[in-house]
């Protein structure tokens, strides 16, 4: 048995200890929200947050998040970061296909928490190995500078 905490909620899951977050989020707990991209770590669509950091759910054991915080998409709109990334995400049109989105807007979310307005180094830096096959990376760009432009008003 292992016991989580997840978006603010204790759960316990009797899975194997080497079972990978991201199936146990899915797969036991429903919360479908974090996609399956790459199963290596490498697209970031799987990204959810660890104590505050991203990380890729894809390759984390759930032994290693035992006991910590973890956010998941379902969650992050109840921060005022969070959801202020989403609503640029709208007002910017980022969202083509869609299936990425969940893992930028984590990573996103993740930068103007601890950088409330990053410059385009910064932010390609946190994007980075957040890959989007509809390229909307110039949306993504404009909508992380507008939640740090709100935050100054």
């Amino acid at each position: 048995m292992q016991m989580l905490i997840i978006n603010g909620q204790s759960q316990q899951v009797d899975v194997a200890p080497d079972m990978p977050l991201l199936w146990v989020l899915r797969d036991v707990l429903g919360l479908t929200g974090t996609k399956y991209g790459c199963g290596i770590a490498q697209c970031g669509v799987c990204t959810v947050h660890l104590d505050g950091q991203p990380i890729r759910s894809c390759v984390t054991p759930i032994s290693a998040v035992a006991g910590r915080a973890i956010t998941t998409i379902e969650a992050i709109g109840e921060t005022v970061v969070g959801q202020a990334v989403q609503q640029a995400w709208l007002a910017h049109e980022v969202v083509q296909c869609g299936y990425c989105q969940s893992g930028q807007i984590m990573a996103a979310t993740a930068l103007l928490q601890r950088q409330p307005k990053p410059d385009d180094q910064a932010i390609d830096a946190a994007m980075a190995g957040n890959l989007c096959r509809c390229a909307t990376y110039t949306r993504i760009r404009t909508a992380i500078h507008s939640v740090g432009q709100v935050e100054e008003a």
